[in-house]
């Protein structure tokens, strides 16, 4: 059972302080990623590409990005159990995440990163034009 603490008026069990500072602490963490690819293909480059993005926009400089060829690399390839391509890595922050395949879709990405998706307004459905008119 978890225990409460009082702060600031409010009641904190000791999960939710720790799942906060988790949380404080992956915000400030390296992340330490690796891209399995095959050659430089067109789906290859892509998901090389839209990575690059994310990581850029999401986590400025605090990345590093290893990217393996498994044509060129083999054994690295054997060692992490690689199965598919590609295939990106999260080892850092923990938990250890895989996102295998299409990583066409920045939104999987950061998904995969375990990052906060930006929130956009949602939009306005029918019901709602209706009222406003």
């Amino acid at each position: 059972m978890a225990k409460d603490v009082k702060k600031s008026g409010q009641r904190k069990t000791s999960a939710t302080k720790a799942m906060e500072k988790a949380v404080n602490r992956a915000s400030t963490e390296k992340y330490m990623l690796k891209l399995y690819i095959t050659g430089m293909t067109p789906r290859s480059r892509e998901a090389l590409h839209n990575l690059r993005k994310v990581c850029h926009e999401r986590l400025g400089d605090n990345y590093d990005l290893e990217v393996i060829d498994i044509y060129q690399q083999p054994t690295l390839a054997k060692g992490d159990q690689i199965i598919a391509v590609p295939t990106l890595i999260k080892k850092l922050p923990l938990p250890l995440r895989r996102l295998i395949g299409d990583l066409s879709r920045e939104d999987r990405i950061v998904l995969g990163l375990d990052l906060k998706p930006e929130t956009a307004p949602p939009p306005n459905t029918p019901r709602e034009k209706l009222k406003n008119e």
